[in-house]
Formats: structure tokens, sequence, C-alpha cells
């Protein structure tokens, strides 16, 4: 049996990469063939792996999404596969794996309370309606057989926003190494303080991204100026702007409790520096650096938006509260200023992130794709069956049922051969009325990337 990986960037030894290919080695020695569909020939770490280079020139990033879409699905439709997973909006597959969460839910929460003329400016973006135009058709695909969602949150999403059922949504949470990261990185703090000049007394808290703006550091700074000294603030990661943010912390009078590092620091020294840590973001679906900071034992202030809240809530290991809530973000961090309260939810937060050690989580990917590659040989078996009885023709390559898209083009169970073309993008198309999504930004003001080192 053939599997296809569709990822336009493919990064051997990132982040996602390296959790993909652990359950990738597992299916490799399940006799299971695998070929992954990317613009990049960067060898995966699995020699084993088939790269199937798709990489048409393109203009600008509304063409760098359709050219690819129009490629890897021409390259699937003429492909001997059983299984297609898509880590891009691309509609040309059987499972989505939702990294990103929900397009339009990041542009609701993007531009909530912007102004009528950003609004209009965005509603009229090109990139953005043609990235929403194919987030629906994906969702709505009747090849789509399964939805891997990183938190419950992006599943509730994607169910009431496309009415996807239940049964196609399979959460399964990104995996943190517990074994790495854990409380005894506490033995790392003196260091951190030491390089930062921090008074060993202060309480620490952790702001952890890869964007600054997106998760909120300008809230954190804001927030922290309401709560007294000696409590620092501490910003890590890669972000646009860093000197902006060190003047907003001079114009808020805490620049002496303000530290934005180097964003090439290692991430474990100052997960075992901190007390708390906090990411109030506009919107992340998987969110690594919360998790990782759950796994050294630290209490967590986040917002409703992100993918760990509900864990928090679940396991009561910090606090939740709206994107953009200041006075009740600094409300949160000022009671955890309290040894007592850190310390309990702290071991709270440690225990959360113990079930989603690499060895768990990759098993839960192999059983899903175990199933969903069961059932593809079941439908293959019922398409067999089906050509021995008169058919009548269809009468478009989209009416082909699911379970008999096999008889189309054999080894092919999600009727790729047939749903491969995506629409010309239009240079200004209109918002889809019956979408429900919210106006669309422009290209410079796309999501960067979620919290952590993620690539």
């Amino acid at each position: 049996m053939r599997l296809a990986i569709i990822r336009q960037r493919y990064s051997p030894g990132g982040a996602i990469e390296s959790r993909l290919e652990a359950a990738l080695a597992a299916l490799l020695e399940r006799n299971v063939a695998i070929s992954l569909y990317t613009r990049s020939w960067d060898e995966p770490r699995l020699q084993l792996i088939e790269t199937v280079l798709c990489n048409p020139g393109y203009f600008g990033s509304l063409w760098r999404e359709w050219s690819f879409a129009r490629s890897v699905g021409r390259a699937i439709g003429s492909a001997k596969v059983d299984l297609v997973e898509a880590h891009d909006r691309v509609s040309c597959c059987d499972v989505y794996r939702a990294w990103d969460g929900v397009y339009a839910s990041w542009l609701a929460q993007r531009y909530k309370g912007a102004s009528w003329l950003t609004l209009l400016r965005q509603r009229l973006s090109a990139t953005h309606q043609y990235m929403l135009r194919a987030e629906r058709r994906l969702f709505t695909s009747p090849w789509l057989q399964a939805v891997i969602c990183p938190s419950k949150m992006v599943k509730n999403e994607i169910r009431d926003r496309f009415g996807v059922p239940e049964a196609k949504l399979h959460v399964i949470y990104n995996s943190v190494d517990t074994a790495v990261l854990h409380p005894g990185l506490r033995a790392e703090r003196p260091a951190v303080l030491e390089r930062h000049r921090i008074a060993p007394d202060a309480t620490i808290f952790l702001l952890a991204c890869a964007g600054y703006e997106h998760s909120g550091a300008g809230d954190a700074i804001e927030a922290l100026a309401e709560l007294p000294p000696p409590s620092h603030l501490i910003i890590a990661g890669r972000g646009r702007h860093a000197e902006r943010y060190r003047e907003l912390a001079r114009e808020f009078g805490v620049a002496d409790r303000v530290t934005v590092a180097d964003p090439e620091v290692d991430l474990r020294s100052y997960y075992g520096a901190a007390d708390v840590f906090v990411l109030p973001t506009l919107y992340d679906p998987a969110p690594d650096a919360t998790l990782e900071a759950m796994a050294c034992g630290l209490p967590v202030v986040t917002s409703t938006k992100s993918g760990a809240a509900e864990l928090l809530l679940e396991h009561d290991a910090g606090f939740v509260c709206p994107a953009g809530d200041v006075a009740g973000l600094a409300a949160q961090m000022r009671s955890l200023l309290a040894p007592a309260t850190r310390e309990r939810l702290g071991a709270n937060a440690r225990k959360a992130a113990l079930p989603l050690a690499p060895a768990a989580i990759t098993l839960q990917l192999v059983l899903l794709y175990r199933d969903l590659l069961a059932a593809t040989v079941t439908a293959r078996e019922r398409g067999k069956s089906a050509r021995k009885a008169p058919e009548v023709a269809p009468s478009g390559p989209r009416s082909v049922p699911a379970t008999e898209a096999s008889s189309t083009t054999p080894g092919i169970s999600s009727g790729a051969a047939a749903a491969v073309a995506e629409p010309v993008p239009e240079a200004a198309p209109a918002v889809e009325a019956a979408s429900g999504a919210p106006p669309a930004a422009d290209a410079a003001s796309a999501p960067e990337p979620s919290d952590g080192k993620k690539s």
C-alpha cells in the first residue's frame, strides 16, 4: 500500500517534520510505501521516502498557492496511491492535517474591531479570498475522509463552520518530549538571570513565540506594567521588530523589567529560569511552546484562542482570558505572584503534558493511518464488485462516489484523478456570501508561524 503526503514546504529537522517522520517510520516498518509531494528537493531523514517534485513557477503568494495546488493535483491524479494526506489546503486529499487551524477563524481574530476602511481593503485581497475558497472546497470535498486536528478548538471550528461530521474529526495533540523538557531544568535559572542582570528574587514571566505581534507580546508588556517589581518579563524566540517592543516597554515605564532575548537562544534554559509562561496569543491552534512550558512544570496564562486553553482548564493548570483583554491578563498574572499558586498549577501542567509524549502521539497516528488504509482496501473491493453490474455514466468527474473512486483510477481511493484542477484565481474575487468568512487580509499580514520552534 502507498501513502502520499502533500506538504509544500518540507524542512527536514523541523518540529512538524520530525513529528511526522516518527509516524511515517512506523508505517514503513509495516510495509507501507510513502511518497512526499513538495516544492523542495531537501531529502527527508527517512531515506525510503520517495520525493516527487511539484515546483511550478509563481509570482507572489496568490500564484504560489494556486500553482502548487494545480501541480500536485495533477501529479496525484496520475499516481497509484491508496491514501492521500495533505498539509496544504488542496481538495485532492483523503486526509487533511490541520496544523494551522482554520484560516477563516484566523482572519476573524486578526481583524476583529478593525476600521471599516481596513475591512474593505482586506475584503478586496485576492490572496486571502482565494485561501478562503480553497479552505471551503477542502472541507466540503466528497473525498475527505478524515481531518487530524491539533486541538479540540480546531475540531469545533471546522465542525461549526463547515459542517464536517464529528466522525471525520480526530483530535491528536502535538507531541512534547517530556524526558527532555522537565522541571529539572530549573537548575538553569541562575545562569539565565545573571546573563540578563535580573534580580534573583524576581518572578519571571516567559513569553516564547515565533511572532511577537501574533503572540500578544505587546499585551504582555502592558500587563506587566500593572504588576509590582521585581516581576520581570522575558520575551524569547523569533519575531519581527524586536526594537519596537523594547520601545514599548520604555513607553510603559518597564524597560528595566522587560528583556527581549536573542532569537537563537536555547528555550530549554529559559523554561528553567521562568516561574510562569504567558502567551496571550491572537490565534494559535497548535501551541508548541505552551506544551513545552507545561512539560517543564510551568503554570500558563494564555488566550481563549489557543489550542492549549482546553488543557489548562481541564487540568487546572493555568488561566485563560480573551485575546486583547489586558486588564484580565494583568489580573491573572498578578494571581501567579503567589508561590503556592504557581506550585499547584505547575504540577498540574506537568501531569497534563505527560500523556503527550512522542511515543504515545505516534501510536495514535499509526492507529489512525491503519484504520484509514483498511477502509481504503474495503472501498476498493466494493468498487470491483460495482463494476460487475451495469453502471450509469456519471455526469461529471466529481459525481463518482467516494467508495468507488478506485474504479476510476486504480489504486486511488480519494478520487483525486477527477478532483485535481483548482480554478484559476481571479484578480479580486468577491467574498462568498455562503461562507460566513470574515473580511480577508492582504498578503503582508498573513499569520506568522505559531509559537515555539515550529518552522
